[in-house]
């Protein structure tokens, strides 16, 4: 009985193809969605205005914990870094146009990389 609930849990190739082919329709639109409104967030007029206060406590803090100024400004511009460089990170992995390897993506289209992929994976099975 226990290989019998195996076999009906177990998908035709052509079926795990359309579920990954929905996998990656979902993807391909809700992850840039998602990044534009995080980009939007970051680099808004409040973010600004926080991450201003926020670098004006930081180095607050360290000079009143003693940092001598030159310290306490390059710590604090480090700090800064760190958000404009997200926010960098952030807009080029919004402006790629897929998470695929970029050797992948100049072949077709994402169904037909997924239909190469899953024929590949039979192949293989089956010469093993």
């Amino acid at each position: 009985m226990h290989d019998e609930k195996e076999k009906k849990r177990e998908k035709s190739p052509k079926e795990e193809a359309e579920e990954v082919k929905e996998i990656l329709g979902a993807v391909s639109t809700e992850v840039p969605a998602l990044i534009k409104n995080i980009l939007a967030s970051i680099f808004s007029e409040e973010a600004g205005r926080n991450m201003g206060k926020a670098a004006a406590a930081f180095y607050k803090e360290l000079k009143d914990g003693g940092m001598p100024n030159d310290v306490a400004l390059k710590m604090t511009e480090d700090y800064m870094s760190t958000f404009t460089n997200l926010g960098n990170i952030l807009k080029q992995v919004g402006k790629s146009k897929s998470f695929i390897a970029e050797s992948e993506t100049q072949c077709c289209s994402p169904e037909k990389q997924v239909e190469q992929k899953i024929a590949k994976e039979i192949k293989k099975d089956l010469e093993e």
